[in-house]
């Protein structure tokens, strides 16, 4: 998203979630239980497990280095369980899915280099944890934070997250039975000159129980899901509801569009309906496409991978720059090289929502944190089962689950610090 997003006076944009039914984020899951199940007991393990799923069966491959044990037959089914599909008639059952597992150790030309990173390696002079780690590859990776919401997440994922949970909770609690745990759901917000406006479209799609029609679907996830999350201010009074339209002519640019299962059936989900693989929903588990992604996947990966712990600290960073009031859009990219400590670049983008320079945030940043993948563990405390319930419905903006990177305690500094930046100007 560049500058001329907050230059126009009609912008709609989109962001999706899915529930963790979903065989993508079922996977995720299942990644992210064993790497938790790993540092529950042996939190230096080194992990990198991926998860495939199709009808009736679940493959974890990967590369595992571990003085732990854990029973990984018996992890898989209790998650797949608790998602909801422990029934046959639902298309999975965790009891009966077969299962495989393919782990190998890490490759110790990677290790070499991730157990002591190239500064010491060539100087030899320091034994720190923080020095000694080098990131587990290379690549660069993004964070993003904004003021549109409470949490500084962008208000379309926001919602999308909110829609999709609220479709678990009604399927969890029975207020709807028929519910099962597939769903998806999509928000499309319209912007005026970069401010939310109001609510343009909303789609969900559940996967139900057979004997359920239509019309009862469509009712009861608009009274039961979708108005409860809408935020009124956003919706509007007197505002024509036009559900399903299939043509632009069915409805106008002032109505609310919603969808529900616009397939009109959905029986058949999860595994038995489409493959999943983790790591396939990585812009549902960031910002829904508002700001940039650096292409790395989170799940089953432990946090010397930098795919997952850079990402959360750019997140840390950017939410403490909007924080401070430093900016109210913020984009931060970080760059490494496999084997090395430091990061080779650091780079802010503030959408020209700032009244400093890139290079003065840039300062800012590198005084107030240590993007080393060792300082970011040991600061954000990564070596903890923490993982599984980032899984589902996003690894930002949580203030439901511990999320270490969605600290603010560091905007005061960073505020106080700019303070010189102005001086100067003046």
């Amino acid at each position: 998203m560049t500058t001329s997003f907050m230059a126009s006076p009609h912008v709609l944009f989109t962001s999706e979630s899915v529930t963790e039914g979903h065989p993508d984020k079922m996977c995720d899951q299942i990644s992210d239980a064993v790497l938790d199940a790993l540092l529950a007991k042996d939190p230096y393990a080194r992990v990198a497990c991926e998860t495939a799923v199709k009808t009736g069966y679940v493959m974890i491959l990967g590369e595992i280095t571990t003085s732990a044990f854990v029973d990984f037959d018996k992890l898989v089914r209790q998650v797949v369980n608790d998602i909801g599909f422990d029934d046959g008639s639902k298309g999975f059952d965790g009891n009966t899915c077969g299962v495989l597992a393919a782990i190998a150790a890490q490759s110790p030309d990677i290790a070499q280099g991730v157990n002591q990173a190239l500064e010491v390696r060539q100087n030899g002079d320091s034994d720190a944890e923080v020095d000694a780690i080098g990131a587990g590859d290379q690549g660069m990776m993004f964070g993003f934070a904004c003021d549109e919401t409470d949490v500084l997440m962008p208000l379309p994922i926001y919602l999308a997250h909110r829609l999709t949970r609220r479709l678990a909770e009604v399927r969890r609690d029975g207020t709807l039975p028929w519910v099962r745990p597939d769903g998806k759901a999509q928000v499309t917000v319209e912007y005026n000159y970069g401010e939310p406006r109001r609510v343009n479209t909303v789609l969900v799609s559940t996967q139900h129980a057979p004997d359920v029609d239509n019309d009862t679907i469509q009712q009861e996830i608009i009274k039961h899901v979708i108005m409860p999350v809408l935020p009124k201010n956003l919706v509007g009074e007197n505002r024509r509801i036009v559900v399903n339209p299939r043509k632009p002519s069915d409805y106008s640019g002032d109505d609310l569009c919603i969808y529900v299962n616009p397939t009109g059936r959905f029986v058949v989900g999860g595994p038995m309906g489409d493959a999943g693989v983790t790591g396939r929903k990585i812009i549902v588990d960031t910002y829904g496409g508002m700001g940039r992604h650096g292409g790395g996947a989170f799940s089953g990966k432990d946090p010397t991978k930098v795919d997952r712990s850079a990402a959360y600290a750019a997140r840390w960073v950017a939410k403490n720059l909007v924080a401070a009031g430093l900016a109210r859009r913020c984009e931060v990219q970080v760059a490494y090289a496999i084997g090395v400590a430091h990061p080779l670049s650091v780079n802010v983008e503030t959408f020209g929502t700032s009244p400093y320079t890139s290079d003065q945030l840039v300062e800012l940043i590198n005084e107030h944190f240590d993007l080393r993948p060792g300082a970011i563990i040991r600061d954000l405390k990564l070596r903890r089962p923490i993982y599984r319930a980032t899984a589902a419905y996003g690894h930002f903006g949580r203030d439901d689950i511990e999320a270490p990177w969605e600290s603010t305690e560091r905007a005061e500094a960073l505020r106080q610090a700019a303070g010189r930046f102005e001086a100067v100007a003046a």
